[in-house]
């Protein structure tokens, strides 16, 4: 019986387009505390006296544009990647796949793992940036369900491969069909942070939004700076592609209002862009290894009709990891890597 498994944990979706369960689902999701990092009693009203008042039915619409007749476009996705991954890597090393909000749960799979007898994991968050409302949420909430229901199970956790060169390797495999279409410009849009958040994470206290230029001025606190991993997700890729600086620019999506956000917005960029003679763009969403609602309808169908409506002419997503073989070879390597250390 194999005792090495690989648990692959993406983040969710609600269980269908209907208002209870969307509302079910931000719940669980904006309740998070490294999510909305607020003290308890803030994030309560906020979220129970405000949020869920009104936009489960506008989410729950969102939804319905993406959803498809097997349900969520991300679950999907993410359930295939498990599938082969696991014929990859074969018979011996299980794969799993957890969700961090959703189904199947974090502390479902943890149990399941226990029952099949495995007793050490590669844990593979599907992000491949560091922020503390994803890739560390997911991390935390697997060694809590580690610690309460198998404290003998030894987790090994794969840290953001932003700049891993097989992984940038795979985003340009992925890309360059796209990229040899004629087009004027990229844009690189990423999930945006509250300003906020880039503070909080950097643990110098001395380095975010206070150095001039802190996200390209090398320094420690970037191994938890979301933005400063984008930007060299960016760069890797661009040098990678031979995209030239003057063609291509990165913003930030998904933001909410009430604190400073990243900037710049991605929406504000697509009405900008073809003023400044953009009429082909091709975007990038190199945040998300799965496309989700943030890429299928924010960009996909709210951002093509804002950069068309703005006077331009056509516009691509390009489509985001998924389950290309490119990104199945990727994550292949990295757990061979794991299994056969100094490989």
């Amino acid at each position: 019986m194999p005792s090495r498994a690989v648990l692959l944990v993406n983040l969710g979706s609600p269980a269908s387009t209907s208002v209870p369960d969307v509302r079910r689902y931000l719940r669980e999701f904006l309740g998070d505390k490294r999510v909305l990092d607020l003290a308890a009693p803030l994030r309560w009203l906020l979220l129970e006296g405000i949020i869920l008042r009104t936009r489960p039915k506008k989410s729950a619409h969102a939804y319905e544009q993406v959803w498809t007749k097997n349900g969520s476009p991300l679950v999907l996705t993410s359930r295939s990647v498990r599938d082969k991954l696991a014929a990859n890597l074969g018979a011996a090393t299980p794969v799993y796949l957890a969700m961090r909000y959703g189904r199947p749960s974090i502390a479902s799979v943890i149990r399941e793992m226990v029952a099949d007898g495995i007793d050490e994991v590669l844990l593979f968050p599907q992000y491949p940036h560091y922020a503390m409302s994803s890739w560390e949420t997911v991390v935390v909430r697997v060694m809590e369900e580690v610690a309460a229901q198998a404290p003998r199970l030894r987790v090994t956790t794969v840290q953001p491969f932003y700049a891993d060169a097989d992984y940038i390797d795979a985003l340009h495999t992925v890309s360059a069909p796209y990229l040899a279409q004629p087009h004027d410009f990229v844009l690189f849009s990423y999930h945006g942070l509250p300003e906020r958040h880039m503070r909080k994470a950097d643990s110098s206290q001395a380095h975010c939004t206070i150095v001039p230029d802190c996200c390209t001025t090398c320094s420690p606190a970037h191994a938890t700076c979301y933005k400063a991993q984008c930007l060299a997700t960016t760069r890797a890729l661009t040098a990678r592609a031979g995209i030239p600086t003057a063609r291509y620019s990165v913003s930030f999506q998904s933001r909410l209002l009430g604190e400073p956000w990243l900037r710049p917005f991605t929406d504000h960029e697509l009405a900008r862009l073809p003023a400044a003679g953009v009429k082909k763009l091709l975007v990038v969403c190199a945040a998300f290894t799965t496309d989700c609602l943030e890429t299928l309808e924010e960009i996909q169908q709210q951002g093509r009709a804002t950069f068309l409506a703005a006077g331009g002419e056509t516009f691509t997503q390009i489509p985001c990891l998924n389950d290309h073989p490119a990104y199945i070879d990727f994550l292949a390597n990295r757990t061979q890597c794991w299994l056969t250390p100094g490989r």
